[in-house]
């Protein structure tokens, strides 16, 4: 298919990576540029926080602070606008050169702001006084060393930078934060009510800078169709006040709204007044519904021909989902994501945590890649295996994926990778590594696994050695109990050697941790809180994080909960988002109260603080002493198998 008529723009909108652009664009420029669309993209979310966090923006929150003030002098401010308005000037003066630092373009600024004169500091730089003291009077000394200075530098600009976060929720925008944007509007509201509510109000600040780079977007590119890809929550709310303005002010441009959130949350989508900004929504993959739709906008197909399209009925006003069965585009025949046209030099490296592992996800301008389409496991009771995005697997060769690596490096000029998989397949890992190592390809990468027996020590060192830096995966809850009911497919000793392995190769590994599953016991939860402080006192991980679980509509919890020992209760029709649906646990066990004790511990263990003490010691209330021998997974790894 080739089209010279329609211009698509694909939009990023906040808030969703301040460190990389997310994928979801690049992948579709990408695809519709191999099909011969003229296709062009823009990372709003970026573009905002940079206009945000600039002398002119905060110049404009002072002003408006102090209108505040000057209408009601009792009105009480919170701690971080009133250390914002006691330090203006200084922030005034040194906001433009500490994004110019942490984009890595004036280096030697490192020196001012770790001398802790320079930088004006707020209420978030406390934190630094709950850090180990090592004995010197320098709380983060023992994280950076002698030689850290830049790290050091990027840390104190990332608290200046969330202090400011911050002082702009406080003052401009009750909703704003850098990553969980208005969330509360969209995620798992079964109504579109609050998120109208919003766009009916009057502009914020935050709302006007959205809408000024918007309109100049536009007139940039002077698109006939624009995408929007929702990947959270918290992207939500922006991408319709995005459509809005450009409904309002260039209805003859057609709109489209996909993305991760829409394919999770709005399956049911009964409500008219979606289409109010989007002219189509569209489901899952998004290659085949845009194909289908750029053949509807030119007049070659009928509306009745859509793919996994929702639309609103002209003659009755409601809501219509239409899906044409057509096969999806094969994952080897997707292309390759480019990010041409998006300003790979003026992202921002953050470091909010000092873990070596944890700050992958915000440090460094990553490649996004996918080695897989799917989830080649498909079983875990948790997740949403009934979806597209987890039930269609469909690999491509490592020649391929090595094209588009070579592709990707010459393009972006930029050699690290993060393979963005739900579960990156081990065979696939190790074509791709020796792949790499044949064609000599100097890349490093890092990416999300299953701690599954493939991963032998063997592939461990083959995949550092082409390249490979550091994985992340699911140990879930520390119970083999557990995770046999969640059909995890590992257990505990064989994720501990797995760990240890990958460690042991230089490759540093994150634990995702899970608490609240159904049936999880107190007792469970000291036992699997034991077990991860022996895998950091063993080595076999540096870095984890405990998440509450959830269950989903689209999960075998939520499909089969008596599989798992837990009821659900009758919930109201959904016209809008649901994903998330409450269940009745019968154990009845208070897991928010240990959520946290848990996330104390694992934030702390991070730090080398506290590995070697009784893990009771983390709860501020009684708990049942381990079952498990503080020797478990020593003796796990001596053992020969």
């Amino acid at each position: 298919m080739t089209s010279t008529a329609t211009r698509v723009l694909s939009l990023i909108p906040p808030m969703t990576q301040l460190n990389t652009p997310y994928p979801s664009a690049p992948y579709l420029t990408g695809f519709l540029r191999s099909r011969g669309v003229d296709a062009v993209q823009e990372d709003l979310a970026l573009a905002l926080v940079l206009k945000l966090l600039s002398r002119d923006s905060l110049a404009q929150i002072a002003d408006l602070v102090q209108a505040q003030y000057n209408e009601n002098p009792e009105r009480p401010f919170s701690t971080a606008v009133q250390s914002f308005m006691g330090q203006r000037e200084l922030y005034l003066g040194s906001i433009n050169r500490v994004i110019a630092f942490l984009q890595g373009k004036d280096s030697t600024l490192s020196h001012r702001i770790v001398s802790r004169a320079w930088l004006p500091e707020g209420p978030r730089f406390n934190a630094l006084e709950h850090y180990m003291d090592d004995g010197s009077g320098d709380p983060i000394g023992w994280a950076f060393g002698a030689l850290g200075q830049q790290d050091r530098a990027k840390h104190y600009a990332t608290l200046y930078l969330n202090d400011l976060a911050d002082v702009i929720r406080d003052a401009a925008d009750s909703r704003f934060e850098f990553v969980r944007y208005a969330e509360s509007l969209s995620g798992n509201q079964p109504t579109f009510e609050p998120l109208a509510a919003a766009l009916a109000a009057p502009l914020t600040l935050v709302d006007e800078a959205l809408v000024d780079l918007t309109r100049k977007a536009i007139w940039r590119h002077r698109p006939t169709l624009v995408l929007l890809s929702t990947p959270f929550p918290g992207s939500v709310y922006a991408a319709f006040r995005i459509a809005q303005t450009i409904k309002a002010e260039f209805p003859h441009i057609q709109m489209v709204l996909g993305g991760g959130f829409v394919n999770t949350e709005l399956r049911e989508l009964a409500e008219p007044r979606v289409f109010d900004y989007f002219d189509f929504v569209t489901l899952d993959a998004g290659e085949r519904p845009l194909l289908a739709l750029l053949e509807h906008i030119q007049g070659e197909r009928g509306q009745s021909r859509l793919v996994r399209t929702f639309v609103r009925d002209a003659d009755s006003g409601q809501v219509k989902y239409i899906n044409m069965m057509e096969a999806d585009i094969a994952f080897a025949e997707v292309g390759t994501p480019t990010w041409d046209g998006l300003p790979l030099h003026s992202y921002l490296s953050l470091l909010d945590m000092l873990n070596p592992m944890h700050r992958m996800w915000s440090d460094g301008r990553w490649n996004k890649l996918t080695i897989a389409h799917g989830c080649y496991w498909k079983k875990c009771s948790f997740c949403d295996v009934s979806l597209d995005y987890i039930s269609r697997y469909e690999g491509a060769s490592a020649a391929e994926l090595a094209n588009r690596i070579d592709a990707i490096v010459a393009e972006t000029g930029q050699t690290g990778f993060h393979f963005v998989d739900e579960a990156a397949p081990p065979k696939a890992l190790k074509a791709l590594s020796l792949e790499l190592i044949e064609r000599g390809t100097e890349i490093s990468w890092w990416g999300n696994i299953r701690f599954e027996k493939t991963f032998t020590p063997e592939l461990a060192e083959l995949m550092a050695d082409s390249g490979c830096i550091a994985v992340s995966g699911g140990l879930e809850v520390a119970s083999d109990r557990l995770l046999d009911l969640m059909k995890k497919g590992v257990s505990v000793e064989q994720v501990a050697r797995v760990t240890k392995a990958l460690t042991d190769a230089g490759i540093l590994v994150h634990a995702y941790l899970m608490y609240g599953f159904p049936t999880q016991t107190v007792q469970d939860t000291v036992d699997a809180l034991e077990y991860v402080r022996q895998l950091f006192e063993n080595g076999c991980i540096q870095s984890g994080f405990f998440h509450r679980f959830a269950c989903t509509v689209h999960s075998p919890v939520g499909q089969n909960p008596q599989d798992y020992g837990v009821i659900l209760p009758e919930l109201p029709k959904a016209t809008f988002a649901r994903n998330d649906i409450p269940f009745i646990d019968p154990t009845g066990v208070d897991h928010d109260q240990l959520g946290v004790a848990l996330k104390k511990a694992i934030y702390n263990f991070m730090h080398g603080i506290g590995v070697e003490e009784d893990v009771r010691n983390w709860f501020d209330f009684k708990v049942p002493k381990p079952t498990v021998p503080r020797n478990k997974i020593a003796k796990a790894l001596a053992a020969k198998h």
